[in-house]
């Protein structure tokens, strides 16, 4: 198969408007911030991933998958060498038929759509209408919405402000510490007021949630890259018991810990 430059790769997708474009690779090449004219399904099929959509960086579990609507910059990063990404891009032309086309989201993959991606393994490349493939692939588009899966709302936000960035590296080392808007301000040398202010102003999102956020991202990445049970899980992301760090997990994902865990191991 001949090797594509990044550069021939994103036009190639685009280049057919009514066509689907099959990839299989990691981390779409390890493109850097782009969009295409075209909606994007992406699975992770192993490990874990994470797509970078403005100032947030979103978490794609394995045995789930994201769709990114058309004209959205992104890059997806893979975060660990088994993961398996394969992603398919679509035409538009219908996708006014349903608002699940125009937002983006992160969704479990079901095994019928598990089925579905493996088959279009097969092809590689641009799908032109008229085609058995195209039909197939063309059948899997238009299922997406019909799936009725939850979105799975894992996200960091991310900045670079010259004050918040080392307060939210020297969160991301000591997550598991027993953190409080009043220990971190002191530690920088900020009121508590300034300090979740900062938060405020800059990611939109409280100190705590933002911590929040943060371990629930920690603990979807022990249960795919470790063989920690979720109670070890949850003392390694700074809860006392189970409960607490299942609660949480729960308000933040809509799923518990448990089901979550069986899905992706």
């Amino acid at each position: 198969m001949e090797l594509l430059t990044t550069e021939q790769y994103l036009r190639q997708i685009d280049e057919q408007p009514e066509s689907v474009y099959v990839l299989h690779e990691k981390s779409e090449r390890r493109f850097p911030v782009h969009q295409h004219t075209k909606g994007q399904i992406t699975y992770v099929e192993g490990g874990i991933a994470y797509v970078h959509i403005g100032a947030s960086t979103y978490v794609i579990p394995a045995r789930h998958y994201i769709w990114i609507p058309r004209n959205t910059d992104h890059f997806i990063q893979a975060g660990h060498t088994a993961t398996a990404i394969r992603s398919v891009y679509f035409y538009t032309y219908d996708d006014d038929l349903n608002d699940f086309y125009t937002r983006m989201g992160i969704y479990p993959v079901t095994n019928l759509l598990h089925e579905m991606m493996l088959y279009a393994g097969q092809w590689h490349g641009a799908v032109e209408p008229g085609s058995t493939a195209f039909t197939f692939l063309q059948a899997l588009k238009n299922i997406l919405p019909n799936l009725g899966a939850q979105h799975l709302p894992i996200v960091l936000p991310t900045t670079q402000n010259e004050r918040l960035r080392p307060i939210v590296k020297y969160l991301s080392v000591h997550f598991a510490s027993p953190l409080t808007l009043h220990s971190v301000a002191e530690k920088f040398g900020l009121s508590e007021r300034t300090l979740s202010r900062l938060f405020q102003s800059v990611l939109s999102i409280s100190f705590l949630q933002y911590l929040k956020q943060l371990r629930m991202v920690r603990a979807v990445e022990m249960m795919l890259q470790t063989r920690l049970t979720l109670s070890q899980i949850a003392f390694a992301t700074g809860y006392n018991s189970l409960s607490a760090f299942s609660n949480t997990f729960y308000q933040t994902t809509l799923t518990r810990p448990s089901d979550f865990a069986a899905t992706i191991r």
